[in-house]
Formats: C-alpha cells, sequence, structure tokens
C-alpha cells in the first residue's frame, strides 16, 4: 500500500484515536462514580448489567464501535505495520485527559513509562 501522506487515511486513524480516547474516558468517569465491584459471581455480573444501562456508558461503548469502523477505513489505505504506531498516541492522550478531566495523578514513572511505550512503537515502526 502507498504510505506517502494520504490525508483521509491519516483521517480515520485520528477518527480511531479520538473515539478510543473518549469511549475509555466516559467509562472511566461513570465507573469511578459508582464504586468498587462488588463481592460474589452473581453481584459481579448484575452490576456490570446495571451499569450498561447508562447512557454514558452506551455512549463509550458506541464510540469504540465507531473507532472499529474508523480503523477499518484507515485499513483501506494503509498498511497495518505503518498505521498502529500512530495508536501508541492514545497512551499519551488519556495519560493526559485522565490528568486534566478525571484528576488522577501525573507521576515521573508514569510519564517514563510511557514515553518508553511510545518510543519502542516508533522503533518497531521504523524497523
Amino acid at each position: 500500500m502507498n504510505e506517502k501522506f494520504d490525508f483521509y487515511g491519516h483521517f480515520y486513524i485520528m477518527l480511531t484515536l479520538f473515539f478510543t480516547v473518549y469511549g475509555q474516558l466516559v467509562l472511566k468517569w461513570q465507573i469511578s462514580q459508582v464504586g468498587s465491584l462488588p463481592e460474589g459471581g452473581i453481584n459481579k455480573i448484575f452490576f456490570l448489567l446495571i451499569q450498561f444501562l447508562n447512557p454514558w456508558i452506551i455512549s463509550g461503548f458506541f464510540s469504540a464501535f465507531l473507532a472499529s469502523l474508523a480503523w477499518m477505513a484507515a485499513m483501506t489505505r494503509f498498511d497495518l505495520n505503518y498505521a498502529y504506531p500512530f495508536m501508541s498516541l492514545a497512551f499519551i492522550i488519556v495519560m493526559g485527559f485522565s490528568v486534566l478531566f478525571l484528576n488522577e495523578s501525573l507521576t515521573l514513572q508514569r510519564v517514563l513509562g510511557t514515553a518508553l511505550v511510545v518510543a519502542g512503537l516508533i522503533v518497531v515502526a521504523r524497523a
């Protein structure tokens, strides 16, 4: 596949990132408001099923579906080994937004770990 700059292909990748990040942040935001997973197998199942009825949670799942559609579109434009390393940007975006919007802590270890993951993916993409 042609890997020169392809506006639409990169746009599909960015849509995949947007919908992936949105879904992760919304799911964490909503689940954080209801507390811990209860003990017992049946209680866990009921707890999760009740959460699934939350419109925000549904939007997170729908966002994952839209991310899949955008990713399929991206795959029509690029080789997987070119496109997939872009997904490492999700690590950075989720980390930044989770600090800003979910009040999660940002430690040097998290920053360094995320940087190492991204660096590794860049190395793999260029190999």
